[in-house]
């Protein structure tokens, strides 16, 4: 069991469940000032469940995001109004074609201050009407977090010919890339020739 609700220096943590954690991964690994993102499974009352159990629906977790996170260069907040803005948050146990409690829309905090702004912000998206339905997005306190397996890392960067990546995850993606692009991780500036000559 890893537990990374722990604030190392000034970083801080985030865990978000939104449907498949292959989608959510790819989001915020594109995002300015996230410095690690990893799936994983939270929610549930199984010991650390495989994602083969997760997936029968029987552990209760949910399918989720753990995002370590620079608030200096990207906050809470933010993070969340990308959440909500990259899937359905009124419809339960479903995001598109997965169907199932793994893929509920959950945000699981980590302190009262989270707790809060999730509140905050879901009372915010709510009252803008953006989505027709009720938001049924559960806020509930982070007790267990229990990494995935290492072959879900990075999963939509490695197989971007996938057929769940090209007709999920790859316009979700795009859809985020357009909404949030003052949130784009700013690509490393090319060495100038003043730069290069003075090695």
């Amino acid at each position: 069991m890893t537990d990374d609700s722990r604030h190392t220096d000034n970083l801080q943590v985030a865990t978000l469940a939104g449907g498949c954690f292959w989608c959510l991964e790819a989001v915020f690994d594109e995002i300015e000032g996230v410095t690690h993102v990893k799936s994983g499974y939270a929610g549930g009352h199984t010991t650390d469940p495989t994602y083969q159990q997760v997936c029968s629906g029987s552990t209760g977790h949910a399918e989720v995001t753990q995002i370590t996170f620079d608030p200096g260069q990207v906050t809470y907040r933010d993070l969340l109004n990308v959440f909500f803005s990259i899937h359905d948050p009124t419809t339960v146990d479903r995001q598109g074609n997965d169907v199932g409690s793994q893929y509920r829309s959950a945000i699981f905090t980590h302190d009262a201050q989270q707790a809060e702004t999730a509140r905050q912000v879901a009372a915010e998206v709510s009252a803008a009407g953006i989505y027709p339905g009720k938001l049924v997005t559960s806020i509930e306190p982070l007790t267990d977090f229990y990494p995935a397996e290492d072959y879900h890392d990075d999963y939509y960067a490695r197989n971007p010919g996938q057929g769940y990546c090209q007709v999920v995850i790859a316009p979700k993606l795009a859809k985020f890339r357009k909404q949030h692009v003052d949130r784009l991780r700013r690509a490393a500036p090319l060495p100038t020739a003043a730069s290069t000559s003075a090695r």
